[in-house]
């Protein structure tokens, strides 16, 4: 995984920055760092390598790590002696470095096929109980929604340009898009996810709805960057113009 290559070459760099000139009995005019300039460089460094972790997903916050064993890995790393590319480096790790890629492969995998699992458990969940309330209604998809203004007569067809304002939430409240402008967001109906298609053809023009969406009308199993994998998620979308479509002339 390239990304495991990238970590390993920059936290091997950090590390080796952290490694400071030891004084000398030997006077020489140049200067060590004074000791708040080691607070700051040494400051800097964790968050230089915080950011690694965090950037590339290993963790989305300190309980997903230990900590300690994280602090013992770079103090082993600065006392060990000889150099990397020794073959017999590695031997004085409880684990050897080289095994890094496979090792976080393996965490990472089986951190998000568990994450995805309670996701799709949790969906579940939430579309079942949510089905009894009585202003939901669910379509043959899976497709739940609420319509709270349903706008013009003619309703959205698949190939209607829409203009649109929304909120998209996740299962605990979580905002991860939204759109209050006064001109909208504009696209073609059948251009965007499943869910979204299907209920926008539920209203017209001035309509307005909150759409439940199973994550197989959403993102699915692969999610994307802001919405993990088997999310289901809840919109809150009111239809502000409609530009109907037409056919081109044979």
């Amino acid at each position: 995984m390239k990304t495991i290559k990238i970590l390993a070459v920059t936290f091997a760099a950090t590390l080796a920055i952290a490694c400071g000139t030891q004084k000398s009995n030997v006077n020489v005019e140049a200067e060590l760092p004074t000791a708040a300039e080691v607070d700051s460089a040494s400051y800097l460094l964790g968050v230089n390598f915080g950011s690694m972790i965090k950037g590339y997903n290993f963790a989305d916050n300190l309980n997903d790590l230990n900590v300690a064993e994280l602090k013992k890995g770079m103090q082993d790393f600065l006392q060990a002696k000889g150099s990397p590319s020794d073959p017999a480096f590695g031997e004085q790790f409880d684990i050897d470095p080289n095994m890094m890629g496979n090792v976080l492969d393996a965490f990472i995998m089986k951190r998000q096929t568990y994450k995805a699992e309670l996701n799709a458990a949790e969906g579940k969940a939430f579309l079942a109980k949510n089905a009894k309330r009585a202003d939901v209604d669910t379509t043959a998809s899976g497709l739940q929604y609420t319509i709270i203004a349903e706008g013009a007569a003619e309703k959205i067809a698949p190939q209607d340009t829409v203009w649109v304002n929304y909120k998209g939430t996740l299962l605990d409240g979580t905002v991860f898009d939204e759109d209050d402008s006064e001109e909208g967001i504009m696209f073609v109906a059948n251009r965007v996810i499943k869910g979204w298609t299907e209920g926008l053809g539920l209203v017209g023009e001035g309509g307005k709805m909150t759409l439940y969406i199973p994550s197989d009308l959403a993102y699915g199993t692969r999610g994307n960057q802001a919405i993990a994998p088997n999310s289901t998620l809840i919109f809150d979308v009111e239809v502000l113009k409609v530009g109907k479509y037409v056919p081109a002339e044979k």
